[in-house]
């Protein structure tokens, strides 16, 4: 009885390392992926336009500005988050959340 528990537990164990090994790679994958995507954006974006690239880059970095101090504010009192507020708060959470999965498991990549 004994021996049977034992070898069940090593197969869960085998069962659940080789699991979180291919998620592991699986988002690594998907990290070099858009980081690449990233890169490719910059890259012909710049290509077509240096001003017009600038000034996408200042109004994007304004609206997460934007972003960044209504989520960290809050809402005013009695009043919830509303039109601008709630889509530039979304928009700086969006890219915070990516930011930190390329922080994670792109730098794991080879691909830097």
């Amino acid at each position: 009885m004994g021996v049977r528990r034992v070898v069940k537990g090593v197969g869960d164990f085998l069962v659940e390392t080789v699991g979180e090994t291919i998620a592991e790679a699986i988002l690594t994958l998907l990290a070099c992926a858009l980081l690449g995507a990233l890169a490719l954006i910059a890259y012909l974006s710049w290509s077509f336009s240096p001003p017009l690239t600038l000034a996408g880059a200042a109004l994007l970095s304004l609206a997460l500005a934007h972003g960044a101090r209504s989520t960290f504010r809050g809402p005013a009192k009695g009043r919830g988050r509303r039109g601008l507020a709630a889509v530039t708060s979304f928009a700086f959470l969006l890219t915070a959340a990516t930011a930190v999965f390329l922080l994670f498991y792109a730098t794991g990549c080879d691909c830097l």
